[in-house]
């Protein structure tokens, strides 16, 4: 086997079905060899976007996602996706072309030390300098990925470990000086003891099965201490995070497993949708509110970061327990009273299965506040709909295409103002159907998160909320979408501007430099590649059009439908620091 079988076959091995690249000649045989064993190879516009789209196949899936991209700049323009994805704590294994061994630190193209670049930015970087190597290492490399506290992990393979021995030798052949002098002899010598070191043992190569993962445990202390606080509470709340999520495999156990505690909830990150769009248990507004009354806050793998204004929106008399993988998580900017360093989807599992729940009667009072706050804030949303503008007012457009959207549909969250705007108002039709870049909060995640959320759900329509800036980023990638077949829609909030930015910086800096952008008919670039596409500007037009998007997606075109909205003001003073 060369080095790209020895890939291939470690993939598969690890439930891989697909791999997001962009092809560059260090990685060739990766591709290739992966393609032969059945491995879907999905090549982007962009690397950044492969890794964006390994991140949401993770997410997903619940095993590490894979990306591989060719050396040097290649590598360079995966970081950002990796840092978020590091931040996110989304398993994935970004492998990473290389100069070959022999000319490391050389002067050779795209050579450059890539493990200094990128070790910060991920859990653990490898670099493989044999062929017998790669196979272990890469084994090494998706445990560390998807054990303890998810994240990335870089594996760096030289080209001449990837291709057959033969072409490597021939390489080495042709660059060897060809003198019948010591040096020239001495040159030939080391190259030919180098070349049979690269491949030495490369023929016993076993690919190993992946290894169990060990599981932080849920004891049956710490369900005995929450127990005795879920019960004797009188104003209980849980805010759940992505990471409540971090076994996808398990989310309609974890989601039932929620509302069988009957506890108010609040969603956050890639939980919304846990709990569908009807629930008795599910709150959405006014959580500001709620978190400084609650006699009992429980966080599901939400830190106290600027989130909770580094846990001032927390009220200080409340038991508060905190559930996090990440340790230092777990107290910063303010410590709980109970710390549990466990999987928060198993911890809820746990409490189901022991019958743990909240006093219905001694909660009645709590969840009618709640409620009458919920029922009051809505009457406001509604009421800031029907504000008349110039063009679609973005919160009639949320109000009014949010059962259509929400049915079997993955919402991808990829903007600022318009997009935050829908995630006050959509409803997530169920588990797993809201990705958003979480707590770096990337702009540009779309494209390439619509195409690892579609690879990994083709029964899902997929739909990227876009605003007009964000789009910028990553919509070239409807050409992959077009090219690979993948039924993709997109919903662009144009209002010609930087909003979320532009609304603040113009009140206190009295300018509007860098934050204006023009009305363009995104649309037409869908159309370009062979997609489809609509402009709209009436709130007439709006369920015509959310209904042309699903109608081109059924007939498994992508489709971009650019919403011209006005200014509103229903987010002002939203910048977060």
């Amino acid at each position: 086997m060369n080095g790209g079988e020895i890939v291939a076959h470690v993939l598969y091995a690890h439930g891989v079905d697909a791999l997001f690249t962009l092809i560059g000649g260090h990685i060739s045989p990766i591709l290739v060899e992966a393609k032969r064993h059945g491995i879907r190879v999905i090549d982007t516009r962009h690397e950044v976007n492969a890794v964006f789209a390994a991140d949401a196949w993770a997410r997903l899936k619940g095993i590490p996602g894979v990306a591989a991209v060719t050396a040097g700049p290649g590598v360079t323009n995966t970081i950002t996706a990796v840092r978020n994805a590091l931040m996110a704590e989304s398993p994935l294994v970004l492998i990473g072309g290389a100069t070959a061994t022999a000319l490391k630190g050389r002067g050779s193209l795209q050579d450059i030390d890539q493990i200094a670049l990128i070790r910060t930015n991920v859990k653990k970087a490898f670099r493989a300098t044999r062929v017998k190597d790669i196979a272990p290492i890469l084994s090494r490399a998706f445990k560390v990925a998807a054990s303890g506290v998810p994240g990335p992990v870089f594996v760096e393979l030289p080209v001449d470990l990837l291709y057959d021995e033969k072409i490597v030798r021939e390489w080495h052949d042709e660059a060897a000086p060809k003198g019948k002098g010591l040096l020239p002899f001495a040159i030939r010598t080391y190259l030919k003891w180098h070349v049979d070191r690269l491949f030495a043992g490369a023929q016993a190569v076993k690919i190993s099965k992946p290894e169990r993962l060990s599981v932080p445990k849920v004891s049956a202390s710490l369900v005995a201490k929450i127990q005795a606080r879920i019960v004797s509470a009188e104003r209980p709340l849980i805010l759940a995070g992505s990471e409540t999520l971090s076994q996808p495999q398990h989310a309609k156990e974890i989601s039932a497993a929620l509302e069988s505690l009957g506890v108010p909830v609040y969603l956050s990150g890639m939980a919304r949708g846990l709990l569908g769009t009807k629930s008795a248990v599910q709150y959405r507004q006014k959580r500001k509110e709620a978190l400084r009354e609650a006699d009992l806050i429980i966080l599901l793998g939400v830190p106290a970061d600027f989130r909770l204004n580094y846990g001032a929106h927390l009220n200080r008399r409340a038991y508060h327990i905190n559930v996090n993988l990440d340790k230092k998580n777990l107290t910063k900017n303010k410590r709980p009273n109970l710390a549990a360093r466990v999987a928060a989807g198993a911890l809820l599992m746990q409490l189901a299965e022991k019958g743990v729940r909240a006093d219905t009667q001694r909660i009645a009072a709590w969840k009618q506040t709640l409620a009458e706050r919920e029922k009051a804030r809505e009457a406001e949303i509604q009421k800031q709909a029907a504000n008349k503008m110039q063009f679609i007012n973005p919160v009639d457009f949320f109000l009014k295409s949010a059962d259509v959207l929400v049915k079997k549909t993955i919402l991808i969250a990829d903007g600022g103002d318009f997009v935050a705007t829908g995630a006050y108002i959509l409803k997530p039709g169920g588990p797993l159907t809201w990705l958003d870049p979480g707590v770096f909060g990337t702009l540009g995640v779309g494209a390439g998160f619509a195409l690892g959320a579609k690879v990994a759900r083709p029964d899902h329509d997929v739909v990227i909320l876009y605003g007009d800036g964000s789009a910028g980023y990553s919509i070239i990638e409807f050409d992959t979408f077009v090219r690979h077949k993948l039924a993709i829609g997109a919903i662009i909030g144009n209002d010609a501007c930087w909003t979320q930015i532009y609304r603040d910086q113009k009140v206190f800096l009295e300018d509007d430099v860098a934050c204006m952008l023009d009305y363009s008919h995104y649309d037409e670039i869908a159309k370009t590649f062979g997609g489809a596409g609509a402009t709209i500007t009436k709130p007439t037009q709006i369920k015509t059009g959310i209904a042309a998007l699903k109608k081109s997606l059924a007939k498994k075109t992508p489709f971009v439908l650019n919403v011209l909205i006005g200014r509103s003001e229903f987010r002002k003073g939203s910048i977060s620091m």
